[in-house]
């Protein structure tokens, strides 16, 4: 699993760095390359962490995210979303170059490196706490599929997109887009469609998730959401 982790992250990386450099039309971009390596770098050091303490997760997150007990709704979510994140990475680089890449101070670029480092450390805290946090909303009963409660688990019922919400924050400051902190809300908005969906599915096929829910009473942000 090793050769397909390092394959599959360097595509995305070449993916991602095309659109954004589509957007700008220069590679002379610090933010761009700062923002590349963290993403490298972070998605090495989950999967290298996945591989050895729970290689199941990994091959099920590695898999594409699509299967039989999934809903099709959710199936064409995922779509959209992959689609609208082409749309943001191309838009954000097409603002970024407009602000001659100087729109926000480093200052500011430096706390949205922050943040995005902290999505990714509270998704690796999700993984570690959750062998069953997959990417389709689906019931993994092959697997033993239990309500979990611990870790981040105890404070939030979603911490893993907790954590998306902190990269969707980080990306466009460490980048430099003011354009794209839009990218903020759209993303809550669809984050907070999927859980619903997400819910009702743990809520009939999870025995013992209606307690849960009812324990920890917020879904992304203790004490507020």
């Amino acid at each position: 699993m090793l050769g397909k982790l390092l394959l599959q992250t360097v595509i995305v990386l070449l993916a991602q760095g095309w659109l954004l450099y589509r957007g700008a039309r220069t590679t002379d971009w610090p933010a761009l390359w700062i923002f590349l390596a963290l993403f490298g770098l972070g998605s090495i050091a989950v999967g290298l962490f996945l591989l050895r303490h729970d290689p199941a997760l990994l091959r099920e997150r590695m898999t594409l995210p699509a299967h039989g007990n999934q809903p099709r709704r959710d199936k064409l979510l995922l779509l959209g979303v992959g689609l609208l994140w082409c749309f943001w990475l191309f838009g954000m680089g097409r603002d970024a170059m407009q602000h001659r890449f100087a729109a926000m101070p480093a200052w500011v670029q430096g706390i949205g490196a922050l943040l995005f480092i902290g999505g990714y450390a509270l998704t690796t805290w999700t993984f570690a706490a959750n062998s069953f946090a997959s990417p389709a909303v689906r019931m993994q009963p092959e697997r033993g599929h239990h309500v979990i409660d611990t870790g981040p688990y105890a404070f939030v019922r979603h911490p893993m997109y907790a954590g998306a919400l902190l990269i969707f924050l980080g990306m466009p400051l460490l980048l430099g887009s003011p354009l794209g902190l839009l990218g903020l809300p759209v993303g809550a908005t669809v984050l907070a469609l999927r859980v619903g969906w997400e819910e009702a599915a743990l809520r009939e096929g999870l025995p013992g998730y209606d307690d849960y829910a009812r324990r920890v009473r917020h879904r992304f942000v203790p004490g507020l959401w």
